[in-house]
Parts: C-alpha cells; sequence; structure tokens
C-alpha cells in the first residue's frame, strides 16, 4: 500500500487509512462477509484502470481506447465461466444488491409476485423485504425455517410456491448456516413454472472450492458478490443459462447501470484466477472445517447454535440463554479484539436493533492461515468475554493476546 503518496496530498485520509490496516491486523474478523483480498488483488483495484470510461461491452463500447479494457473484461469473463461451469457470465455489475436489481428488471415485471426467504430467518434485504425497491415494486412473499429445527421447511417453500405460482422463486441467504438444496429448489420452481434466482453472495468461494454444491446446474440465473468467500475486489457478478444472457447483459447496461468500473473488473479477473489454483480448494475446504471446529467449541460452552451448527462459513448465535442481548456482546467481543455483527435470530423476541444473536465467520481467519488448533481458542475467548461483557479489564488482555496471535498470522494487504 503506498500510503506516501496519499500523505503528500491528504495527511488526514493517509492515517485513518493507516488506523483502519492496523485495525484489520491485530483483530480477528468475524464478519462473514468479509474477507482479505490478495496484494494482487488490491494492486489491480488501485490501477490505473480507475481512469478509463468504458460504456457498453467488449467491442460495442461508446468510447474508444478500449483494446486492453476489453480483453481484461474478456478474461474476467472466460474465468467466470470456466470456474462456476456457467453458459454466460456478466461482471459489470457494481456490488450484490445491484446485480439482483438487474435480474429482477430482465426477468420480472411491477407487480410479478416473487417468493424468497424472510429476512429475520436468514434471507437478504434484496431478496423483496418490505423497506426495500423488491418489496415495494413486486409482489413478494417469504418463506422461513421450521422452530423445531431452524432449517429451511421445502414443504412450506413447495405448498408456497403451489399456491401462490411465482414468477420468481429465490434461494439464497445472508444467515443460515446449512447447506442450501438447490435441486429441490429447482424441483419446486419447475413444477409451478417459476424461475429459479440463486443467490450465493455469501457462499460463491464454497461453490468454487468445490465445499458447497453449486446452483449452476440447477438455477435460471446465479448472482453472486465477489468480495466474501470468493476473496475478490467489492464487485458483483450474474451468471446465467445462455437463454437469459441477452436480457441479463441488457439490464446491466444500459438498464441500469452506466459505464463499468474497469478497476473492480482488473481485480476480479485476478481473484477469479486465485481460485483456479488448487490453493484455493485447501482454502475452502478450511474454511467450513474451521467453522465446524468453531461450533463444537462453543456449543461445549453452552452457546445455542441456530440449527445445532454450520454446513458452511458462518454460525449463527442466539445469547437469550446466556442473558445477553446481541449488540452488548458485539461490543464487548470487539473491545476483546473479536469483531462480529448483532443479528437476529429466526423467531427473536427482540428487535433487529437491538437482537438476540450475533453471526460469526471463518473466511478472514482461515485467509490468515488459522486452524482448528486457533478455533478452539477463541471459542475459549469468546466463552469468557459474553460471561462478563461489563469486565473491560478481561476485554483489554484478551485483545492483547489477540493481537499476539495476529501477528503470527500476517493478513495480506494490511499491517
Amino acid at each position: 500500500m503506498d500510503l506516501e503518496s496519499i500523505r503528500a496530498v491528504d495527511p488526514a485520509v493517509a492515517d485513518l487509512i493507516a488506523r483502519e490496516s492496523g485495525r484489520q491486523a491485530r483483530t480477528l474478523r468475524l464478519i462473514p462477509s468479509e474477507n482479505y483480498a490478495s496484494a494482487a488483488v488490491l494492486a489491480a483495484t488501485g490501477s490505473c484502470l480507475t481512469n478509463k470510461y468504458s460504456e457498453g461491452y467488449a467491442g460495442k463500447r461508446y468510447y474508444q481506447g478500449q483494446e486492453h479494457i476489453d480483453a481484461i473484461e474478456a478474461l474476467a469473463i472466460e474465468r467466470a465461466k470456466a470456474l462456476f461451469g456457467a453458459d454466460h457470465a456478466n461482471v459489470q455489475p457494481y456490488s450484490g444488491s445491484p446485480a439482483n436489481l438487474a435480474v429482477y428488471f430482465a426477468l420480472l415485471k411491477p407487480g410479478d409476485r416473487i417468493l424468497s426467504m424472510s429476512l429475520p430467518h436468514g434471507g437478504h434485504l434484496t431478496h423483496g423485504w418490505k423497506v426495500t425497491i423488491s418489496g415495494k415494486y413486486f409482489e413478494a412473499h417469504q418463506y422461513g425455517v421450521r422452530a423445531s429445527d431452524q432449517r429451511i421447511d421445502m414443504d412450506q417453500v413447495a405448498a408456497m410456491a403451489r399456491e401462490l405460482r411465482p414468477k420468481l422463486i429465490i434461494c439464497g441467504a445472508s444467515a443460515y448456516p446449512r447447506i442450501l438444496d438447490f435441486a429441490a429448489f429447482a424441483a419446486i420452481a419447475e413444477e409451478v413454472g417459476a424461475l429459479l434466482l440463486a443467490d450465493i453472495a455469501h457462499i460463491a468461494g464454497l461453490v468454487a472450492g468445490g465445499a458447497h454444491p453449486s446452483p449452476v446446474p440447477y438455477a435460471d440465473v446465479v448472482s453472486t458478490t465477489t468480495h466474501k468467500t470468493l476473496r475478490g475486489p467489492r464487485g458483483g457478478m450474474i451468471l446465467c443459462r445462455k437463454k437469459w444472457a441477452k436480457k441479463i447483459d441488457r439490464a446491466v447496461f444500459p438498464g441500469l447501470q452506466g459505464g463499468p468500473h474497469d478497476h473492480t473488473t482488473g481485480a476480479l479477473a485476478v481473484a477469479l484466477a486465485e481460485a483456479q489454483q488448487p490453493a484455493f480448494a485447501d482454502y475452502a475446504r478450511q474454511v467450513v472445517d474451521n467453522a465446524k471446529a468453531l461450533a463444537e467449541r462453543l456449543s461445549g460452552h453452552g452457546f445455542d447454535l441456530v440449527s445445532g451448527g454450520t454446513d458452511n462459513h458462518l454460525l449463527l448465535i442466539d445469547l437469550t440463554n446466556k442473558n445477553v442481548p446481541g449488540k452488548v456482546a458485539a461490543v464487548a467481543l470487539e473491545r476483546a479484539g473479536i469483531v462480529c455483527n448483532a443479528n437476529s435470530v429466526p423467531f427473536d423476541q427482540r428487535t433487529p436493533f437491538d437482537p438476540s444473536g450475533i453471526r460469526i465467520g471463518t473466511p478472514s481467519l482461515t485467509t490468515r492461515g488459522m486452524g482448528v488448533d486457533e478455533m478452539k481458542r477463541l471459542g475459549d475467548w469468546m466463552q469468557q468475554v459474553v460471561a462478563a461483557p461489563d469486565d473491560e479489564a478481561l476485554q483489554a488482555r484478551i485483545a492483547g493476546e489477540v493481537a499476539e496471535l495476529c501477528e503470527a498470522f500476517p493478513a495480506p494487504g494490511v499491517g
């Protein structure tokens, strides 16, 4: 990171970046949607590609000087198709939310009916939740998880689909710790004549690395972010069957966006090349192994894990039995150098602004090279902090131990 060139122009911003870099280096990042991009990805993101304007698609731009930009975008597209086995890829969405909006714009008309996972049960805002444009422009209905085991109730999904006959069914989540049964969703969609969108923003890296089943053989369209488990730049991507390619491309541009962020496209091409390496599959498997090890340790300390554990990269923890609200726990853990987020749990009796749970994940720690032994130690620290959330002396001691552990496992691009 060339902080000195920034400092020469803007010392205030340079100082804040340096402080953030230090924070990322010395804390345990457990937010499941965060990760560390490689030095190569960071370099491409900060490259001269940010200077170019490239409205349109390769070979059909509205500006001159596109020879190298077209080649970079073509590389990103071909690598995405090869990595995920998709017919078509659009790498221009600015992030995951615009990617989903582009899918709706391509496949739906205002007022069309959609069926998706309830946000309080682990879904995502952009899947038709009432406060978003997707919830206001479409007739959105939500399925959820069973109270008995907190897993997606596929019988409920099928029953709702038969009754509602939605135009689009969405599978994908932001706080669901179990494998998604894409084949079952596809069978329901086919039965009722619906299209199927799989949003794999959280698990794209696990899919790419073979640690989670792929939706590509089953879904009409797959949307994703390019950061999170995929370890790329902050961006979005849409994969789809050949029959939807033109509609998807037209929805992204000119439907919703202007020129793509070429620096992000370049960084994505780098990240996709990294994801094609055997080491990436090892990382994806270790993410899951670490999550399971952390789940086992926390369960041993009496933590109530939603659905009883995890199959992927994240854990959702209901702290009701600990008599500690999620936000209180999250703040206390941050003071101890353990960064997570407060989160609602299924059937939560508290408000989303003061929820009962926390959400944690292992992608960032795995990228740093941490393994099962470190997850056990982390589980012990979490138990101590949550048991005494007001003990700032304890938190300070643990923060020091956390910093020592982080020093032994340097993170790429920060420090």
